[in-house]
């Protein structure tokens, strides 16, 4: 029996980007495009339109209303709605505001046309998408709702203030100063947190905290 197909919608405000995504991914027999936006105003109109999409690929930067606050939109109004966060760039600062913001993974838009068609089927069929920088520890925390209390007894004071400071916009260095702590020490904690969780690196570290409760913002 044929799947049926995965419907989306691509919300960016570059009109060329999101219609050569549009013209790529109509080229799949596993998903199906209902609506293209320029921004999320255009969104909330266009899913008054048209049946709800399991996905929605969303870009970050838009005028009007961007990705950030979108996704918060979607979070409150269309919860089953999954948000898969696209970016130009790798940093850690708007990757972690979109997770925090309900998206459920993200990816480069540089990415090859086969990883977003999975990117996509991932995010529909489990909920999230992570890549090559959130592994092991991560997917499995969420497949078996590890609770938070038993992650907790896994790491020390220290390293639960560490991950805390790592949900905001310092860097290492700085994180290091407020703690009173030696550089040396803050990459210590760094790569402790890493070895536990099977994590690689800080975005990956900050949504596993988030996802299992570790730290409240």
């Amino acid at each position: 029996m044929k799947e049926e197909k995965i419907a989306i919608a691509i919300v960016d405000d570059h009109t060329l980007f999101r219609k050569g995504m549009v013209s790529l991914l109509e080229e799949s027999d596993e998903i199906n495009i209902l609506f293209d936006a320029s921004n999320g105003i255009e969104m909330i109109s266009m899913l008054t339109q048209h049946p709800l999409p399991q996905v929605i690929l969303m870009d970050i930067n838009m005028p009007q209303m961007d990705g950030y606050e979108a996704t918060k939109w979607l979070s409150s109004n269309h919860p089953q709605i999954k948000v898969l966060a696209l970016s130009m760039y790798d940093d850690d600062k708007p990757i972690i505001e979109m997770l925090k913001s309900g998206a459920g993974g993200y990816l480069l838009k540089e990415s090859k046309t086969s990883d977003l068609i999975t990117a996509i089927k991932t995010i529909a069929s489990h909920g999230y998408f992570m890549n090559n920088l959130v592994s092991g520890k991560l997917i499995r925390s969420l497949q078996e709702n590890n609770t938070a209390k038993t992650l907790l007894q896994e790491i020390s004071v220290n390293e639960r203030k560490f991950l805390e400071h790592c949900c905001s916009e310092f860097t290492y260095k700085e994180i290091a100063d407020k703690m009173n702590l030696s550089p040396h020490t803050i990459d210590n904690y760094r790569e402790s947190l890493f070895q536990k969780f099977e994590i690689k690196s800080r975005t990956g570290l900050v949504l596993f905290a988030l996802r299992n409760e570790l730290i409240k913002l």
